[in-house]
């Protein structure tokens, strides 16, 4: 009995360790500020033959840094952005409503971006301001840096 309490306290306390862990993670990614929320699907193919809209999505938090876009997961422990999105490198190819369902697996507001990074195709979702935001610093490159916004 002693032994099963001892357990199940183990337990509980592991999982609120991780628990406090994984918020000050998102709390030290927040912390320079400059974040939104933004879901990613890496990769994706021009044509949707056989592939369900709603799915490859990853909900995750992005920051700006610098002339870059430091994308981290939002369910992960890791410290390092998962993915870097250079400005001079994304091209915005279109902007859509999400698409069947996608409405379930994207935010309630959220806006889809088709763009292109370095050749591969990748499709940013996020609320209206968080694109407003997204396009004004893409628009705000240095003078000489080529930038498409569609």
């Amino acid at each position: 009995m002693v032994l099963a309490l001892l357990v199940s306290g183990i337990v509980v306390l592991l999982v609120l360790l991780g628990l406090f862990v994984f918020g000050l993670r998102r709390r030290l990614i927040q912390r320079s500020g400059g974040t939104f929320d933004c879901s990613l699907r890496w990769d994706v193919p021009a044509e949707r033959t056989g592939e369900p809209a709603g799915k490859g999505w990853v909900y995750g938090v992005s920051r700006y840094s610098g002339d870059r876009i430091e994308w981290f997961r939002v369910f992960s422990y890791a410290v390092r952005p998962r993915r870097l999105l250079e400005r001079a490198s994304i091209e915005v190819l279109e902007r859509r409503a999400p698409l069947g369902d996608e409405e379930l697996a994207l935010l309630s507001d959220a806006v889809v971006l088709v763009c292109s990074h370095r050749g591969t195709r990748l499709e940013l979702a996020m609320s209206e301001d968080a694109l407003t935001g997204f396009l004004a610093w893409l628009e705000a490159a240095p003078p000489g840096q080529r930038v498409n916004v569609a």
